[in-house]
């Protein structure tokens, strides 16, 4: 009779854990996302395993090369992940492989160092991005469906950003994609 209720109570704290630690977690905090394609290669490979955090962009805007999980505009089942390129206000203007971005702070514009990007774009084209919206695109260009094809992405469609790589163990940790470096010559 001991071990019956020795089980009962190890079950019962295993099961308030899971409602009110992890479940909460899981629903406001960080979620599970898994890359499917290749229009993040080489920075995400497919079947690549993330976890999302949630609570950032209630804290504060996505910033110029986040990488952001979003819901699909159109089809709220589909989740896709890109970086963030252009801010709301900017324009983002594609010509020759190179992205060109101008905003208050810089009315010339600057050229995005991306050397992350597998395949440079190879179209052409000139968008100001509206107010709470962001123009989104995937590293390996050549083959993402990104806001070049459907336009800027809506600031409450995105999800979360890429907290944490999980697997390949091998490329495992923290803010996964992260190229901040890249975005700091924007005002020279």
């Amino acid at each position: 009779m001991e071990k019956k209720n020795s089980f009962s109570k190890e079950l019962l704290h295993f099961v308030l854990i899971i409602v009110f630690i992890v479940l909460p977690i899981r629903l406001f905090v960080a979620q599970p996302f898994v890359v499917v394609g290749s229009s993040m290669e080489p920075t995400f490979v497919n079947n690549d395993y993330l976890i999302v955090d949630e609570i950032s962009y209630r804290l504060k805007d996505p910033q110029r090369g986040d990488v952001v999980i979003f819901k699909y505009p159109g089809d709220e089942k589909k989740y896709f992940i890109k970086r963030v390129i252009g801010l709301p206000g900017e324009t983002i203007d594609i010509h020759d492989g190179k992205v060109t971005i101008t905003n208050k702070a810089n009315p010339s514009g600057f050229v995005l160092n991306e050397s992350y990007v597998k395949d440079l774009p190879t179209n052409t084209m000139n968008v100001t991005v509206e107010d709470n919206k962001y123009f989104v695109m995937g590293d390996n260009r050549d083959v993402s469906f990104d806001s070049r094809s459907w336009g800027p992405l809506a600031e409450d469609e995105i999800v979360g950003k890429a907290f944490l790589r999980l697997l390949p163990i091998g490329d495992a940790g923290f803010l996964p994609g992260s190229f901040a470096d890249h975005y700091t010559d924007e005002h020279k």
